[in-house]
């Protein structure tokens, strides 16, 4: 009877080799499902596409340009900037050298350019710009610090950079004109889809 019940137990346990073909067989379709994935986030770097999910910009892809005209770039925010978008998650794990991500803006000012700071909001040569306004608190009811009201003009080697589209980004109204040199890419859309702009 015992050697009996050992002979079941014997054939109904796997055996180191049938171990070994389920590992692969795991193995094999893990990297069938996940080798898309990579493939398509290599691609797209490759091909210069970057896909858009924060409430700067209109949601979608958005595709590395050549054109000085194009006015939205991808930069490494520097210093304080850098250190509280970072310990905030208003960017995530990316390839600045801080460890973040890089943020997506609207270039709106150049060198030459008169920047006015005001309660309302930001000034470009006089034309206020739609959801530009500091705020004292983020989304979260964090502690922000705008930049100080006054004008500026804009110095050779130096942007300002702000959304028009979301009244919450974290962008120049809050650390001013950010260097030409911390610009990776300019941009331009690809493909985007419509959302409702952030209330003020």
């Amino acid at each position: 009877m015992a050697t009996r019940l050992r002979n079941t137990l014997k054939l109904k346990t796997p055996g180191s080799y049938e171990l070994r073909q389920r590992f692969r067989c795991a193995v094999f379709w893990t990297c069938l499902l996940v080798s898309p994935l990579f493939l398509g986030l290599i691609a797209g770097w490759v091909l210069g596409l970057r896909v858009n999910i924060t409430p700067s910009l209109p949601p979608g892809v958005y595709v590395i340009s050549h054109s000085p005209n194009s006015h939205l770039v991808e930069f490494c925010p520097q210093g304080t900037a850098a250190s509280i978008s970072l310990s905030r998650q208003y960017r995530t794990a990316g390839a600045c050298p801080d460890g973040g991500a890089p943020l997506l803006k609207l270039a709106v000012a150049f060198p030459g350019d008169q920047v006015l700071v005001s309660a309302d909001g930001i000034r470009v040569n006089g034309e206020l710009l739609p959801n530009s306004a500091g705020r004292f608190r983020d989304h979260l009811q964090r502690p922000l610090d705008p930049w100080p009201y006054g004008s500026y003009r804009v110095e050779p080697g130096t942007v300002w950079v702000v959304s028009t589209f979301n009244s919450y980004s974290f962008d120049s109204r809050y650390y001013g004109a950010i260097p030409e040199s911390s610009i990776r890419h300019r941009l331009r859309p690809l493909w985007t889809f419509a959302t409702e702009i952030p209330h003020q």
